[in-house]
């Protein structure tokens, strides 16, 4: 039975939550041996989604026999074919058939908390996480429900931000981030330009291969099956202001223009630094992490949840796959 609901429950399957008070994620363990992920999958699909819906994330722990493949049939199932990682802003790598590490930035770099690809006209409304070797130690993948971030943040704050929306800007070709060619997955100017088109983003060459990109975005979303409202943007993850005093101000030597990743308000003002600081502290506030175990999935609503990633001690591998493509209305 679901804690704290009077819902029957899943057969064969113990349902509970990391520590009590916490409903993300829910934790289904099987309760007699041998019970077969994909099969409970099968059986159980529009129970298993909407105790997703209802919580924003369920981690499947303790099934015997979990791999890379059972991880990709247990998406097609529940959720479908997984997607192409497209418009990247984090270095990945495919491990097979729309499957991709997590990331592949350094065991010591944190990530922050974002929504994945919410930068886009297209996202992925569902993601799913692996883990294939569990890590040595730390390594976790922080998560945080959206829905509750948003009311955390001032009306002030919110208003003003749904008002203005943010301005994303990328710059390719300095010492810093991915080159155009791994962004955008083409070798061809013209294919990289048609998809700024369709995607409305604005663009600049300028010398030596460089390419500048903007693009204007919401901050807020509503959830297309619940229509509840989430907090859904990079704002925060992109913005420079997130780094260290010292990295900021080493970034910024080398020219705001010359940024690979920043963030601004729609008409392109900078966001104050008190903004970026309740913002972010509002992500913190809602962070939940659960330590990963080896054979775990972790099956997220990616509106409803971000998520993160912290250092470890290596070894460690996590792999993903995004599911059910959501385009906004422009």
């Amino acid at each position: 039975m679901v804690a704290g609901t009077d819902d029957p429950g899943l057969p064969q399957v113990r349902e509970s939550w990391a520590a009590p008070g916490q409903h993300l994620p829910l934790i289904l363990e099987p309760e007699v041996a041998g019970l077969d992920l994909i099969e409970l999958a099968a059986r159980h699909k529009e129970e298993i989604r909407d105790r997703m819906l209802r919580y924003g994330g369920v981690l499947f722990r303790g099934f015997s026999g979990v791999t890379a493949e059972t991880f990709r049939s247990l998406m097609t199932e529940l959720s479908g074919e997984p997607l192409q990682y497209l418009e990247r802003t984090s270095p990945r790598h495919e491990v097979g058939n729309k499957v991709y590490t997590s990331t592949d930035y350094p065991a010591a770099q944190e990530i922050f908390l974002h929504n994945e690809q919410s930068y886009n006209t297209s996202w992925p409304l569902r993601i799913f996480f692996h883990c294939v070797v569990q890590p040595a130690a730390g390594g976790g993948t922080p998560i945080a429900d959206s829905r509750k971030i948003y009311h955390r943040i001032s009306e002030a704050t919110r208003t003003k931000l749904e008002e203005r929306k943010y301005r994303y800007v990328r710059h390719f070709g300095g010492r810093l981030g991915l080159s155009w060619r791994e962004a955008f997955q083409s070798e061809d100017r013209s294919e990289v330009e048609e998809y700024c088109r369709l995607n409305d983003i604005s663009y600049a060459w300028g010398e030596n291969d460089a390419l500048t990109t903007h693009q204007i975005r919401p901050v807020v979303a509503r959830h297309p099956v619940t229509g509840e409202v989430t907090w859904f943007n990079h704002l925060v993850f992109f913005n420079v202001q997130m780094f260290d005093p010292a990295t900021v101000k080493a970034l910024m030597s080398m020219g705001k223009d010359q940024l690979p990743n920043n963030t601004y308000y729609g008409d392109g003002a900078d966001i104050e630094p008190e903004v970026i600081e309740e913002l972010r502290a509002a992500y913190l506030a809602e962070k939940v992490v659960v330590p990963w175990r080896e054979g775990d999935v972790l099956m997220l609503d990616n509106m409803f949840v971000a998520h993160a990633r912290e250092s470890f001690t290596p070894p460690r591998q996590i792999i993903v796959g995004m599911t059910e493509p959501r385009t906004a209305d422009l």
